[in-house]
C-alpha cells in the first residue's frame, strides 16, 4: 500500500475519514483499502464522461470545462462513490455551457428560449401547412358560393318525355353549328337592283300585323322572316312582287308550323287583291302541304281523298325544301329557361326581339346572340341594373360583354318603337294579351354606359 495514490497526502487530504462510515473498525477499513482501486480513477471515470446524453456531437468536454463547472470547494473534500454518483446526477440535470472555443452546440428541448428560432419542428411545419391549406380552400368554397354555380335547369323535366332531357344538350349543340347554314349576307341587298332595305323593312312590319291578326304560332313568323331573307338571297325581286314574296312565305311558314292553315283567299284578300290566286300558287308549290311529310300530303274534299301533284315551283324549289334553319325562336325557348324567366320577362324578350326583325341591320347577329341579347337587354330593362346570371351564361355560350352591343341597338329601337311608320310592333305588344311590354321605360343606362 505504500506506493498507492491513496495514501499521498497530496492527492486526499488530511480529512481521509470522511470517505469511511463512521464507527467503522480500524481493521475492516484496512482491509477495504487492500483491494479496492484509487478513487481518484473513479473519480476521474465519472467526470470524464459525457455530461449530458443530448449533445449534438458526443465527445468528452474539455478540462477547463469540468473544471469550471465544479466548484472550488470540491477539489480539496475525499471523492466517494456515493458523492461522484451526486455530482453526476446533478450534471445531468443542468447542462454543460461549453467554451466559445468549442464547435458543438447543446440543445435543452424543454427549454424554447435555448432553441434555435431559424429550426421549427417537422410537425409544427405539417400543421402550419395544413391550416393554411384549410384557408385556402375555405377562400376558394367562399368565392364559388359568391359567384353561385349553374344551374340545371332540366332537373325538373326528367320524367316529362316531351322535354327530352337525355339529348336536349345535344339538339342544341346542332343549332348552333345549324345556324351558320340559315343566315343569310349582312349586305345581300346590295345585289337587289330594284327593292332596298326600307322596302324590307316595311314587308315585314306588316307581315307580324297579318301574323297578329291571324292568330299564329309564334314560331311561325320567324320562320316567314327567315325564308324571306333567304330568298331575297338568291333571286332577283321586283318591288311591284316583294309583297306576294311575303304571302308566299307566310304561307310556306304557315304548311309547316301550323295546324289550320289560312287558306289562300284570305292571304289574297288581305293584300288588297294584289294578287290572283294563280299567281300565289306559281310562287309556292301547290303539294307544300306535303312539306310536313316532305313528299307527300293528303286532302280530304268530301269523302274522296285526292293526292296533291308534287310539283317544284319558285320558292319552294329555290330553298331546296330545307325549312328547318334554326331561328332566334329556337333559341329563345331554350335561354328564357335558362333565365328563369316569368311571363313578363319573356314578353319583354320577344317585344325586344320582334323589333330586331324588322331592322335589316340586324342580320349580321347570329340568332342564337340575338336571343341573349333580347333576354339580356329585358333583364336590364325590368331590374334597371345589369344582369347575366353564370346559368344564362352557361346554357347561352355568351358572356355579357358579347352581348353589349347587340343590347344598345336593342334599346335604341325600343326608344324609337312608338315613333315614325313603323309601329307594328309597338302597337301589338301595347295590347293587354302581349302585358304592355311596349310601355316599359326603356334601359337607357345602357346607352350611358357605352365609353
Amino acid at each position: 500500500m505504500a506506493g498507492s495514490d491513496e495514501n499521498n497526502p497530496g492527492v486526499i487530504g488530511p480529512s481521509q475519514e470522511v470517505g469511511l462510515r463512521a464507527g467503522a473498525r480500524g481493521k475492516f477499513a484496512r482491509a477495504t483499502g487492500q483491494n479496492r482501486r484509487a478513487l481518484s480513477i473513479v473519480n476521474r471515470d465519472v467526470v470524464g464522461a459525457p455530461p449530458f446524453p443530448c449533445a449534438v456531437k458526443k465527445r468528452p468536454l474539455s478540462q477547463n470545462a469540468v473544471s469550471n463547472k465544479i466548484p472550488s470547494t470540491h477539489v480539496h473534500r475525499p471523492i466517494t462513490r456515493k458523492f461522484a454518483a451526486d455530482m453526476a446526477s446533478k450534471q445531468q440535470m443542468k447542462p454543460e455551457v461549453p467554451n466559445e472555443s468549442d464547435d458543438f452546440t447543446i440543445i435543452d428541448l424543454d427549454d424554447p428560449k435555448e432553441s434555435n428560432d431559424t429550426e421549427v419542428p417537422m410537425f409544427e411545419r405539417h400543421v402550419e401547412a395544413m391550416l393554411e391549406e384549410i384557408d385556402r380552400m375555405e377562400e376558394v368554397e367562399m368565392e364559388d358560393i359568391a359567384e353561385g354555380p349553374f344551374l340545371d335547369i332540366d332537373n325538373g323535366d326528367k320524367k316529362n318525355p316531351l322535354a327530352v332531357v337525355e339529348y336536349i344538350d345535344d339538339l342544341y349543340k346542332f343549332y348552333r353549328k345549324a345556324e351558320c347554314t340559315g343566315c343569310v349576307p349582312p349586305n345581300y341587298m346590295a345585289q337587289q337592283h330594284d327593292i332596298n332595305e326600307k322596302m324590307r323593312a316595311i314587308l315585314i312590319d306588316w307581315l307580324i300585323e297579318v301574323h297578329y291578326k291571324f292568330e299564329l304560332m309564334e314560331e311561325t313568323l320567324y320562320l316567314t322572316v327567315n325564308v324571306i331573307d333567304r330568298f331575297l338571297t338568291v333571286h332577283q325581286v321586283v318591288r311591284k312582287k316583294l309583297q306576294l314574296v311575303g304571302i308566299t312565305a307566310m304561307l310556306l311558314a304557315c304548311k309547316y308550323e301550323e295546324v289550320s292553315v289560312p287558306v289562300v283567299e284570305d292571304l289574297i284578300l288581305i293584300s288588297d287583291k294584289a294578287y290572283s290566286r294563280k299567281e300565289v300558287l306559281d310562287m309556292v308549290c301547290d303539294s307544300t302541304l306535303c312539306l310536313i311529310n316532305i313528299l307527300r300530303s293528303i286532302r280530304k274534299k268530301g269523302d274522296t281523298y285526292i293526292h296533291l301533284d308534287l310539283q317544284e315551283k319558285l320558292m319552294i324549289n329555290t330553298l331546296q325544301f330545307n325549312l328547318s334553319s334554326p331561328t332566334p325562336y329556337v333559341f329563345m325557348r331554350r335561354f328564357l329557361k335558362a333565365a328563369q324567366s316569368n311571363k313578363k320577362l319573356e314578353l319583354l324578350s320577344f317585344f325586344m326581339i320582334e323589333l330586331c326583325l324588322v331592322e335589316y341591320e340586324m342580320l349580321k347577329f347570329p340568332p342564337s346572340l340575338l336571343a341573349a341579347a333580347a333576354i339580356f337587354t329585358a333583364q336590364c330593362t325590368i331590374g334597371g341594373f345589369k344582369h347575366w346570371s353564370k346559368t344564362c351564361e352557361w346554357y347561352t355560350n355568351y358572356k355579357e360583354e358579347q352581348l353589349v352591343d347587340c343590347s344598345r341597338m336593342m334599346v335604341t329601337f325600343h326608344q324609337k318603337a312608338g315613333t315614325g311608320k313603323l309601329t307594328g310592333v309597338q302597337r301589338k305588344y301595347c295590347t293587354s294579351k302581349y302585358g304592355y311590354a311596349a310601355k316599359t321605360e326603356p334601359a337607357t343606362f345602357l346607352l350611358e354606359a357605352k365609353s
